[in-house]
């Protein structure tokens, strides 16, 4: 169910964001506890401040008022995606080049499955990242029907 709930959403909010010359990053529809939650989380080149966020709010409850497709009832939140902000598509990681991710696959490359470092190329088909193990460094190349998940990282 919350698969079709995220789907109806993202439809009914992209054209709000791009209406504020935003970008719809996710949106997760998840119940913790006794409530349920519906989560947009939004980003642009330069980042999204509150007003951002509290517009975007504003302007979908009204939508989700209108068309109701949520059956039960749900607490809104809209944010930005963090630091470690999820690169859930071919384009999130093309924005990505030159910069440092994570990357965890569905199988075993190279013996292992999570992977953080530069991204060094993605051509649509693969990925190439350097990896820093103690002093040397290392590229390996994933293919993008490997990866489980992507997201920024922070270097440390």
């Amino acid at each position: 169910m919350s698969n079709k709930v995220t789907d109806v959403v993202a439809n009914l909010v992209e054209p709000i964001v791009e209406e504020l010359q935003l970008e719809l990053v996710e949106v997760v529809f998840k119940k913790e506890g006794p409530n349920w939650f519906l989560r947009v989380f939004i980003d642009s080149d330069t980042g999204v401040d509150l007003e951002d966020c509290s517009t975007v709010s504003e302007k979908l409850s009204e939508v989700l008022d209108e068309v109701d497709p949520i059956q039960q009832a749900y607490f809104l939140e809209v944010s930005s995606p963090g630091a470690e902000r999820p690169l859930n598509t071919k384009q999130d990681l093309e924005k990505a080049m030159n910069k440092y991710i994570h990357v965890s696959t569905y199988e075993m490359i190279d013996g292992q499955k999570a992977f953080e470092g530069d991204l060094l190329s993605f051509d649509g088909e693969q990925l190439q990242i350097e990896l820093t193990i103690k002093t040397r460094k290392k590229v390996v190349t994933i293919p993008y029907d490997k990866v489980a998940k992507a997201r920024l990282a922070i270097k440390l």
